[in-house]
Formats: C-alpha cells, structure tokens, sequence
C-alpha cells in the first residue's frame, strides 16, 4: 500500500509532543469504580459514552458523570493465565444511533454470541442480557476448536468484524454480514496466524479507507511481538503487515485528523503499557511503524474517540494481591490528538 494509512501526514515526532507530561496533564477521570472495563463506544447523534463494565456483567452509559445501567446480567469467566482477570461483555461499537453490538466473554467458547440490542433512552431501564439479536455462536467443527472471549468489535455498512480467542492455530476474526437490520451468520473469516504466523488477533478498526486493520497481540509472555495487519474487508487478503515493537496491542482508533493510536497492555512489563500513536518512517526505502508514546496507562483496554475529537480509554488500573477484578477506570484526554 503505497499510501500507508498509519498517518496522513509525514511523520513528525514534534519533540514527542513536547515530551508525555504535557498530555498527562490534559487526563481527566470520567469514572472511577469500574471492573474490568474491556469496551467503549461513543452513540453516534448524542456523543452519549457507552462503557463494557466486564467483570460487572453490564454495560453502562454515562450521565452526568456517573454510570447508568443499560444492559445487565452477562455469565461471567476468567481471561488469562496468570494474571487473571474476571470478565463479561468485551468490544462494544455502534452500528447506527440506536443499535450496539458487542461481543460475549462471559461464557464457554462456542457459547459465545455478538449481541445487537437497540439501547433504551437514559432515564429508561436497563435490558436484560438476552433482549438482544444473538448472532453466532461459532461452534468446534471438524476438528477446529470453537469460539470465544469475542474482544474487538467493528461494524461497516456491510458486516459486522470480530476477534475472536479459541482456534491458537488460525487465529480467526470472524464476520457476519449485514443487510439492514437483518443479519447473517457469524463466520470464521480471516486466519490471521496463518497469515502473518503471530498469535491473537485482539484489536480491531477499519482504515479511512476501508480496509480491515487488526492489532495482533502477539504472546502476553513474549515482548515487542504485537504486528499491525491490514486486510482486504471483502475477500479477507492481506494486504500489509508491521512490527509495531509493542508488546500486546488491545486497541485500534483513527483520530478525527486521520493518526492511527494503539493501546498497549504490555502484560509482561506492565509499566511500559500506555497509549501511543503510530507512525510511518521510511527506513532504507522501507516503510515501517514507527511508535509514538503519548502517555503511560495502566493496563488499557479500549479507546473512541468523542464527537468533538476527545479520547476515551478504558483501564483495568491497579490489582490488589491476588484479585482478578482491579480498579478500573474511564479516562479522558482532549481534542487535537
């Protein structure tokens, strides 16, 4: 791809933003007291934020600077093999103003479901788990293991795309078409560990210009694995694919001014975890990822970006001891990323 999506502009350091203390300074707690928050979605129209509470089972949107029920009761599970961490609903994303699609954690793989619910006015009461559209689930067949922990989600006119944890040998993110309000069924669709022979295919956006763009996470043990991949959204081809040098990339956001950002988790050097921008450089005739650090984060899970250009990102934040549910937050940092 000679135009090489990652930025619009020419890869400008800016003295990395004059240094991370400057967008430090511009954080801002939207909410405290969260468990495991593993999504968010800003509502088309009203600019509303829409939060996955994972651990708590629920979705919630924020009002007047506190969470409000929206959809309550998901199964509960556990993600990961030390840490680990309690989970529910994971990626959350908006296929219109009134229709939010996520993806299940909380149940066996192969059990699991994207979600379509048509969320109630604030002030209304919360849905339950199961007044949604269930599409899925993706069941074990013919000696392929069966599907689960359904992290990112994005939606095109056209299809809904999911990350999907279960298969280790292919490494799917699975499709299901849409027409209108009706759905088809949700299908493996892109083998990304065949493709690029990287492990968990976690993040998930699409590009300006249409592509599939997927952050593979690569080992949570292993460090500086995590690749960024672009895929044709029609026929699933691989277009491109990028060292990032980061260690488990957990989300993918374009910013209204066309800079592509990263969430790094980094499991296993926990403190040098955080946001960053990604960049083109030409090294030698070759364009290559070049990352930005923006800010530290504590174990960040999902971004969107607001109506008005602010970013919101969701943090699992710090674990007591042994627990699996840590103090998680909503942040937010202002326009003019």
């Amino acid at each position: 791809m000679e135009k090489f999506m990652l930025s619009l502009v020419s890869v400008v350091l800016l003295a990395c933003l004059t240094g991370v203390a400057q967008c430090e300074e511009e954080i801002e707690v939207v909410l405290d007291g969260l468990k495991n928050p593993c999504g968010v979605a800003v509502q088309p129209g009203t600019g509303h934020v829409f939060v996955s509470d994972s651990a708590a089972g629920k979705i919630v949107r924020v009002v007047d600077g506190k969470t409000e029920d929206v959809i309550i009761g998901s199964a509960q599970d556990v993600y990961g093999k030390g840490p680990k961490y309690d989970i529910g609903p994971l990626g959350i994303t908006f296929l219109d103003k009134q229709r939010l699609a996520m993806g299940d954690g909380g149940y066996k793989d192969g059990e699991e479901y994207v979600r379509v619910f048509k969320v109630p006015e604030p002030g209304q009461s919360a849905l339950s788990y199961d007044e949604g559209t269930k599409i899925g689930p993706i069941e074990e067949s013919e000696n392929i293991k069966a599907e689960g922990n359904l992290y990112g989600i994005v939606a095109t006119n056209a299809a809904i795309f999911v990350t999907c944890n279960g298969d280790d040998t292919k490494g799917w993110v699975a499709r299901a078409t849409v027409n209108g309000t009706k759905f088809g069924p949700l299908e493996r669709f892109i083998a990304t560990k065949e493709a690029v022979n990287v492990d968990a295919p976690v993040a998930i956006t699409i590009s300006p210009r249409g592509e599939v763009v997927v952050g593979q996470m690569g080992e949570i043990s292993v460090g500086n694995d995590s690749l960024l991949c672009f895929y044709n959204a029609n026929d699933g081809k691989l277009l491109m694919n990028k060292e990032t040098g980061l260690h488990d990339i957990t989300d993918l956001a374009y910013s209204p001014e066309g800079h592509l950002y990263a969430t790094d988790f980094a499991w296993s050097a926990l403190d040098e975890g955080g946001l960053f921008r990604l960049d083109r450089e030409i090294v030698e005739g070759e364009q290559q990822v070049s990352p930005v650090k923006i800010t530290g984060l504590d174990k960040p899970t999902a971004m969107a970006f607001g109506k008005d250009g602010e970013l919101y990102i969701t943090v699992i934040g710090e674990v007591d001891g042994e627990e699996q549910v840590g103090q998680g937050q909503l942040i937010k940092l202002a326009p003019g990323l």
